[in-house]
């Protein structure tokens, strides 16, 4: 096993041991919180696969791209909710049970929905776009369905110690993601210097920045729901990109896709601070 491969085991377990943990704590209403608020669905889904995809495609279309950051940020934008978001939701003072919900929700949807889009997509840029559907729906179920579910079988059947291990389980995760993400950045830093100076970064801060608007903007009524969409909306599943981008790749050696969808994983990261502290100030404003 060489140092790529250790690193990519060490991303997902990261993100399988956090929903893991998230699972031990969900509630089969958390689980189907998207799905019986139909309202919730269609917002959702407008944000996350509809718009977005559009952005992305007239940022494509604005930006003299190479090919790589363009499938890239196609890529990103037709992928579903990230696993490790739930988190965040919190930290902005955001309904729990709607992160999670959204979280399986949007994962069970891509499934569908990321071959009809790579399909429009073909038709619109006049190229063969696909991902072979088996690779997405293990990305999905492997990375967020399965850990969740295990997670809730667990803390039906031993209540008491998946209260003691949720946290635990929940921290190694936590800590265990960061490390594997400055790997893979130093493992990929020769391509990710390569975007920083041709328009890509701006892209990038530009998308993340709408994501937020067109989330909050749609979340509807409720504050703390709104910090959901938004969120969800800004933050997409690097591995399924990842894996839709290599499949697209004029180039298969050529590892300019992965490293500006980790670039988009730390812009995201880190232009998504101030909107959570603002939401968590209007939500609990100080005395």
């Amino acid at each position: 096993m060489n140092a790529r491969e250790v690193i990519a085991l060490a991303l997902q377990a990261s993100i399988i041991v956090t929903v893991f943990g998230f699972g031990l704590k969900a509630t089969r209403e958390d689980v189907l919180y998207v799905f019986e608020r139909p309202m919730h669905l269609v917002r959702s889904v407008l944000a996350m696969f509809v718009i977005m995809p559009v952005i992305a495609v007239v940022l494509a279309q604005s930006f003299d791209f190479r090919h790589p950051v363009e499938v890239a940020l196609v890529a990103l934008a037709i992928s579903p909710v990230p696993p490790l978001l739930p988190r965040k939701h919190k930290k902005a003072g955001g309904q729990v049970s709607y992160g999670l919900g959204l979280m399986v929700t949007m994962a069970v949807l891509s499934l569908a929905f990321i071959p009809l889009a790579l399909h429009l997509l073909g038709l619109f840029y006049d190229k063969s776009y696909a991902t072979p559907p088996a690779a997405i729906a293990k990305i999905v179920f492997t990375a967020a369905v399965l850990p969740l579910l295990a997670g809730m079988l667990c803390g039906r059947l031993f209540p008491k110690r998946a209260q003691a291990i949720a946290a635990p389980a929940i921290l190694v995760g936590k800590f265990l993601l960061p490390i594997a993400g400055v790997a893979i950045l130093i493992a990929a830093h020769r391509a990710l210097g390569a975007l920083l100076g041709d328009g890509t970064l701006v892209a990038i801060v530009v998308f993340v920045a709408i994501a937020l608007v067109v989330g909050h903007a749609l979340g509807g009524p409720d504050p703390e729901e709104r910090g959901v969409l938004a969120l969800s909306t800004a933050c997409r599943h690097p591995g399924i990109a990842i894996a839709i981008a290599t499949a697209n790749a004029a180039d298969p050696n050529d590892h300019q896709s992965s490293a500006a969808i980790m670039l988009y994983l730390v812009v995201s990261i880190i232009a998504t601070v101030p909107y959570v502290r603002w939401q968590s100030r209007r939500l609990d404003p100080p005395n």
